[in-house]
């Protein structure tokens, strides 16, 4: 400082940040770093996965709506769980956004003899491009954890 004086200074790290992909956004922890993966020339998948397990995961498509992929996504995630004597639950869900987007998919749970899983897999898609949104918890998680999926869900932001 002017005069040779001293200051103290103090950084507090905002508990939580806002990512930004080019076609969406949303708010997490900012302990929690997201991942970012190109899957193809023309998917792009993005993840934040917590400690625990649980999983929110962005996969955004620029050349074909993504929609129609719910299903399989769902089995992609699963298949270890049934192979392994799991059963598996769905029921379709819609997701509105604060915009009023809405986002349709799937609900699903998948519970094996000793622990299970909520599992939810959104979609949204214009004719040539779109994004897919899945998150994932264990049940045994879903006190702690919830907050961060409610999070995302209150703050996801589609830009298409």
């Amino acid at each position: 400082m002017p005069g040779g004086k001293t200051s103290k200074v103090r950084i507090d790290r905002n508990d939580f940040a806002t990512f930004s992909g080019a076609t969406f956004s949303f708010v997490h922890p900012s302990n929690i770093s997201i991942t970012k993966s190109d899957l193809s020339d023309s998917i792009t998948q993005y993840l934040m996965a917590s400690a625990l397990g649980t999983i929110v995961l962005v996969q955004e498509y620029d050349k074909m709506n993504p929609v129609s992929l719910n299903q399989l996504m769902l089995q992609e995630m699963t298949k270890e769980s049934v192979q392994a004597g799991g059963t598996l639950t769905q029921e379709p869900t819609t997701r509105k956004l604060a915009d009023g987007k809405e986002l349709t998919g799937i609900k699903a749970t998948v519970k094996t003899r000793t622990d299970g899983a909520d599992f939810e897999i959104v979609g949204f898609g214009l004719a040539d491009q779109g994004l897919l949104f899945i998150t994932r918890i264990g049940d045994q998680d879903v006190a702690t954890e919830k907050p961060l999926i409610d999070k995302f869900w209150e703050n996801l932001k589609v830009k298409l």
